[in-house]
């Protein structure tokens, strides 16, 4: 570092950081950091391990290497009428780890033929929580609809987050305007 004290140093380095001063050469902030690209890129998300525990006995697992999300499934059998929601349980608790949470989202195959949807989409799993996940399904069709046991009803996708304690609310008499301003719904076309 530079004949600057440590903390003008790392002000700077807070800055670049948080992009406060936008720039497109990483060099400097990597050197700062004392980085360099290959070490980065050998040591980015290679993986994140998601505790879980089934009271079904169920496995749970991504079907392709690329999925966003893993299914969850009924653990126990729910009717619904039509227009109908219910909480259907899964069976699942998970120990997520700190700065992630779990995003629960519908399955397209499920919306698109049997018009079953997450009706909180996507619903929030915090990361300090740890009772049972269930689902809020809502039949979006016509007909009765019954979900057996063991059936596919949501998938869950874990998602960095950040939680609550990282974060200082600030109340502002005024919001600097931007780019969008309130260009708001419908503002960049149909």
């Amino acid at each position: 570092m530079s004949g600057k004290n440590i903390h003008d140093e790392f002000e700077e380095l807070k800055k670049m950081l948080l992009f406060e001063e936008p720039t497109n050469d990483y060099t400097e902030l990597l050197d700062k950091l004392g980085l360099d690209m290959k070490t980065l890129e050998e040591n980015s998300f290679s993986s994140v391990e998601l505790e879980y525990k089934s009271e079904t006995g169920k496995e749970l697992s991504y079907v392709y290497p690329t999925d966003s999300g893993f299914d969850l499934y009924a653990s126990e059998e729910v009717h619904l009428l039509p227009f109908g929601r219910a909480l259907v349980p899964t069976g699942v608790r998970f120990n997520i780890p700190p700065f992630y949470e779990i995003q629960v989202r519908s399955k397209s195959g499920l919306a698109i033929n049997k018009g079953l949807m997450v009706l909180n989409s996507p619903g929030t799993v915090d990361q300090g929580y740890t009772g049972e996940v269930k689902v809020i399904v809502f039949n979006a069709s016509d007909l009765s609809q019954t979900i057996e046991k063991g059936t596919k009803i949501a998938q869950a996708v874990l998602s960095i987050c950040i939680p609550g304690k990282s974060v200082n609310l600030k109340m502002v008499e005024a919001i600097n305007n931007k780019d969008r301003n309130e260009n708001g719904f419908g503002s960049t076309g149909i």
